[in-house]
């Protein structure tokens, strides 16, 4: 079972990883600047890999006892396929790759932006913008190549006698290396989120607020942290979420187009189905790095000059996919291939839609975070007040958009406009595939999300290293633009959470399929008369195992779901809480012991800093972990499938919506401090400032904790009870 056309996928991965590090060379060669900006670099390279190294640590011992686990209910429980604990660890490996490239590459990159931008600001644009390339492009070439040679292993060593089978067990397979991408993401996410806003919440309420000192002063002990947690947060933490949101919606689709063939018999149109996600992944990768080539300025240019230039490469790369995904799909020759086509510009439309809605809440340019700072005028109270309700009128477009996106990417790929005649099995496939398409061109969407922290970095060395306020002013609007960037990639990973998750729904039922065939069940009843397991459809499993809303194991599971969200959410938030106490109060204890700091007498202990990050962070990342883990196998023994679906449909509708809540609030709280900071209001040092500051304070584990982690926890539930499919099949209590 080979064809030519799948090896444009990893021909594809090596593509993207060459240029990645043609990018990385390019900008390593790149001048660092003063000898005060390569010290201040190395200290920030320094904190955030000791905290990586940590941070690894803690997650190994995690995989392991996973592992371990797994190997048990492969080999001595006989409830897995044998495969799952090896796909596991890879799917975590590199995840955690992924992340690592991309936070060495910032580290590095921040002193050379900030030296770059003292000469233009198209130079700084272009250097950050490339740097924040290596990212985008190692994380769709490590996926593809994941993708690839497990795709390649496992239809060399699994063997069925049935051609359309073996295809449904190759693909659920390789679902299970997304569990591994997903938990190591969450990790990664919770636990760089903690460490960056603890940090980031005492250099501001200190720092700014009570010492009345810039930001990024090198007299405030917790910048050096601050700038460390910007690498270990928003690009270690970024890049290994969306390596997950990326293999998660490629492999669903995958395993729904095995799926939906395997229940016709049509072996050559499903391998078809398979490897089309596939295909459209690659082709997207090297139409992104022509979109990278796009960007850049002239001198002289605006806020808006660089939003735009930002915009013209996605767009370029976007209107690129548009039309050869087209060519792809008839190429395959795929039943439908227009519908299906359909569905990929659906996603893709989709994904445009969620991210100017979201620019347009949280950018500076426009009115709703204008009005935000307007209300600094009457204090903090007023500014939190406001944030909270632009956040929650911000759900709006991005929900709509989703359901109106999930229904036409249904009914191209069904065949129908009516739910009830067209193929369920197709349209499954086609929310999956709309999914692709909205990810189809990550390697220039995250690099337009990576630069941001590294230009927010090339800020803070700018500032540190006492470059002409010019340089800063260029840093500054580099940094204003990408939290405007940073906001549009959290919409785009959310968005296509939301579409991955409906597709792993379905999946699930066919994990269920092949835990009910290898325990030796042949055939189930539905109504009352025995159905074929191996070509029962998807109604049928639903109707067997009673998944309908009057059934309290399915409403119950909702309410689980739903207050997961919640839990989740709480847990972070407090967490980052409790760092940021133990900051503030360090900071505060050396204002107060070293009077000289503040007069640049004396230097702050900047260390001591960062370890109270490494150690919250560390400490604070287990539980809302473990549980993520814990509650779909604990919901599963409890209440079985119907529990289950409760569960994760409960986790997805909620989940989502929180989710765009609170990025977008603090999104719109922290380019509401900036207008201010651009002069308007008062300006910096009035109280509109300092109250503008208290609202990006709040907003802080809003916008790069709780709310971006949420969009893993909607996939890992939906992984882990895809994983531990045999155990519901075998134990339920209820």
């Amino acid at each position: 079972m080979q064809n030519s056309a799948f090896w444009l996928v990893p021909a594809a991965s090596v593509l993207s990883l060459g240029f990645a590090a043609w990018f990385f060379k390019a900008m390593h060669a790149a001048d660092e600047g003063t000898p005060m900006m390569k010290e201040i670099a190395a200290h920030v390279r320094e904190g955030a890999m000791a905290y990586l190294k940590q941070q690894y640590k803690v997650v190994g011992i995690v995989f392991a006892f996973l592992t371990i686990v797994f190997a048990w209910l492969a080999y001595g429980l006989h409830l897995q396929n044998p495969w799952v604990p090896f796909a596991f660890l890879t799917g975590g490996l590199f995840s955690g790759l992924a992340g690592f490239f991309g936070m060495k590459t910032a580290t590095f990159a921040a002193a050379r932006v900030a030296h770059a931008a003292n000469q233009t600001l198209d130079a700084g644009l272009r250097l950050a913008f490339r740097s924040g390339a290596v990212m985008g492009l190692v994380v769709v070439g490590l996926a593809l190549l994941d993708i690839s040679v497990w795709f390649v292993v496992l239809n060399n060593f699994i063997d069925d006698p049935s051609a359309t089978h073996k295809l449904v067990v190759i693909t659920t397979t390789m679902l299970t290396f997304g569990m591994g991408a997903s938990l190591q993401a969450l990790f990664a996410r919770v636990g760089g989120g903690i460490f960056t806003k603890a940090a980031d919440v005492g250099a501001d309420l200190v720092g700014k607020v009570e010492a009345g000192i810039p930001e990024d002063d090198p007299r405030n002990p917790a910048t050096i942290a601050d700038n460390v947690g910007d690498n270990v947060g928003d690009v270690a933490g970024m890049g290994a979420d969306l390596y997950e949101s990326y293999v998660g919606s490629i492999l669903a689709t995958a395993a729904l187009g095995a799926a939906a063939f395997a229940q016709i018999g049509d072996a050559e149109n499903g391998f078809k189905a398979v490897i089309a996600p596939m295909l459209v992944a690659a082709i997207g990768t090297m139409l992104s790095i022509i979109g990278i080539f796009a960007v850049h300025v002239k001198r002289g240019a605006s806020q808006r000059d660089l939003l735009n230039a930002l915009g013209r490469g996605i767009n370029l790369s976007s209107a690129l996919i548009f039309i050869a995904s087209f060519f792809i799909l008839k190429w395959l020759d795929l039943p439908n291939y227009a519908g299906i086509w359909g569905a990929i510009i659906v996603g893709l439309i989709t994904g445009i839609v969620i991210g100017k809605a979201t620019e347009y809440f949280t950018s500076q340019e426009y009115q709703p975070t204008k009005d935000i700072a307007a209300n600094a005028k009457t204090g903090p109270a007023t500014v939190i007040i406001s944030g909270l309700g632009v956040g929650m009128l911000s759900t709006v477009v991005p929900v709509v958009a989703v359901v109106v996106g999930t229904t036409l990417a249904y009914c191209l790929a069904s065949g129908s406009w009516d739910f009830g005649t067209g193929s369920i099995g197709m349209g499954l496939y086609g929310i999956g595939i709309a999914a692709v398409g909205m990810l189809s061109t990550l390697g220039i969407t995250l690099a337009t999300d990576a630069y941001g922290p590294i230009a927010d970095n090339a800020g803070g060395n700018a500032e540190m290293s006492g470059l002409p306020p010019e340089v800063r002013r260029r840093t500054d609007a580099l940094d204003s633009l990408g939290n405007t960037t940073a906001a549009t990639g959290k919409g785009f990973a959310i968005g296509s959470a939301a579409l991955t998750a409906l597709a792993l729904l379905a999946s699930y039922v066919e994990e269920l399929k092949i835990a009910m065939l290898h325990a030796g069940q042949k055939t189930m009843l539905v109504a009352g008369e025995a159905v074929d397991i191996g070509t029962a459809t998807l109604t049928q499993f639903m109707t067997h195992y009673e998944v309908q809303l009057l059934n309290p194991k399915v409403i119950l599971g909702v309410f689980i779901g739903s207050m997961m969200s919640f839990v989740f959410c709480g847990l972070t938030i407090n967490a980052v809480g409790r760092a940021a106490a133990s900051m503030v109060e360090e900071v505060r204890r050396q204002f107060k012991e070293k009077p000289g700091i503040l007069q640049g007498e004396e230097k702050p202990d900047y260390a001591r800093c960062v370890a109270i990050s490494t150690a919250g962070a560390q400490r604070e990342m287990i539980l809302p972990s473990g549980l993520a883990v814990a509650v779909p196998i604990f919901v599963g023994l409890l209440f079985g499938v119907p529990g289950v679906f409760g569960l994760l449909a409960g986790g997805l509708a909620t989940g989502f919506v929180l989710a765009v809540f609170m990025a977008n609030s603090g999104g719109a709280w922290d380019n509401a401090k900036k207008y201010v900071e651009e002069g308007h209001l008062g300006g910096k040092g009035s109280n509109a400032h300092k109250a503008a500051v208290i609202g990006d304070t709040v907003g802080d584990p809003f916008k790069d904790t709780a709310g971006p982690s949420l969009n893993i926890l909607i996939k890992l539930m939906s992984m882990v009870s895809i994983v531990t499919a045999g155990v519901n099949v075998a134990f339920t209590l209820f």
